[in-house]
């Protein structure tokens, strides 16, 4: 933002204990903390407000693996959990009100689809001087466009300034809805005027309670995981049903739009891996020559068991470079760890590898392990 941040002192900090714990020593000579309280609705340790931006209050939580986290973890994923039982009827509300003569409703119905089906976070009003990134709540006339067919064009930035960029077909009503809602509009127009996020959540808790736009994106990443590995693991040994894991993983980041740029190392990785395949593969080619001549009983004699055995060896040892390279080609613009962090039920992982015989430790890093450590002992039967 191109400003200067001053230092954050004891006397901006307050401190959040319980009522009998001893206050927390101020180490700086001649400070104080600005306040101490003891709010026990929420799990913040301290908080401050932001130098620049004077809305935004900054928090120090728990830690990740904390009990308390790992509490609030579950009762986030039961609640996507408890969104199955409710979503026949939320989509069966929205598609009637595709056609609302009420207008609000009209548009509370195209956005909870949209939510739904494409997986957009709902959006938040923005101050003038933050970045212009929109959710679906807040998406403007330009960032839609209707190319016939009823094909939408989305084209934004969204949440960290990650660009969303798809054209997908949608249901007629829906299609005239947009044509409707854009009508007589400027392009920097709000395209749902009559919402905002709080009008659409306050919807969503009349269909569910405690239902709000964010528990649709991790009712959808968990769901299609869950649903993917169920449908595609098949026999085979450990590497391939990780990829089979990867593949998901990575349908999953599609949806919730989670990229990253081609990493600096990649193009150096890959031509690493050709390299090591094409020695592989001309050792290959001398090792069946040697086979040729033990059949043939021609010198110098080699074990044919022991040529046969290397053979085996390097075949395999090609087909795994192969299949490491077409996964890295596959994943290289994808981020495969933020779903995992925050829109996946871990306990589908944990079940998925008691159920395959599959390593925890080849899915989730140490951090996670940790993170989800109140998953780790899910029934192998266990389905989202």
């Amino acid at each position: 933002m191109g400003k200067l941040k001053r230092r954050i002192c004891p006397n901006d900090v307050t401190i959040n204990i319980g009522k009998d714990a001893p206050v927390p020593e101020c180490h700086i000579p001649g400070e104080s903390w600005k306040e101490i309280t003891h709010d026990d609705t929420g799990t913040w340790l301290a908080k401050w407000g932001d130098p620049i931006k004077s809305k935004l209050i900054k928090y120090v939580s728990l830690g990740a693996s904390s009990s308390w986290k790992g509490q609030s973890d579950k009762e986030k994923y039961e609640k996507a959990r408890m969104l199955k039982s409710y979503i026949g009827n939320i989509r069966a509300a929205y598609i009637k009100g595709f056609t609302s003569k009420d207008i609000t409703k009209q548009q509370i119905a195209v956005a909870t689809y949209f939510i739904d089906k494409l997986a957009l976070r709902a959006g938040n009003e923005k101050d003038d001087e933050e970045a212009d990134t929109v959710g679906c709540c807040t998406l403007k006339v330009e960032n839609v466009t209707a190319e016939g067919h009823n094909k939408l064009k989305f084209d934004f930035l969204g949440k960290d300034s990650i660009k969303y960029e798809n054209t997908v077909e949608v249901e007629l009503p829906v299609y005239n809805a947009i044509l409707k809602f854009q009508k007589d509009k400027r392009p920097g127009d709000e395209l749902f005027d009559k919402l905002d996020t709080s009008i659409l959540n306050a919807h969503l808790k009349e269909l569910m309670p405690k239902l709000t736009a964010k528990v649709f994106r991790t009712f959808n990443a968990s769901f299609t995981l869950d649903d993917m590995l169920n449908k595609e693991t098949k026999d085979g040994d450990v590497a391939q049903k990780v990829g089979v894991y990867q593949h998901a993983n990575k349908q999953v980041a599609i949806i919730c739009n989670h990229q990253r740029s081609v990493s600096k190392s990649y193009s150096a990785q890959i031509s690493k891996l050709n390299e090591k395949i094409d020695e592989l593969q001309a050792y290959l080619k001398e090792l069946k020559i040697d086979l040729d001549r033990a059949r043939k009983e021609k010198p110098p004699l080699k074990s044919l068991d022991r040529i046969e055995k290397k053979i085996a060896q390097t075949s395999a040892k090609i087909e795994k470079m192969q299949r490491d390279m077409h996964t890295k080609e596959d994943l290289k613009t994808v981020a495969l760890g933020t779903s995992k962090i925050n829109y996946l039920d871990p306990r589908i992982s944990v079940a998925w590898c008691k159920r395959h015989e599959v390593p925890i430790e080849k899915i989730f890093s140490k951090t996670l392990l940790e993170k989800f450590a109140w998953a780790m002992d899910v029934d192998p039967d266990f389905r989202f």
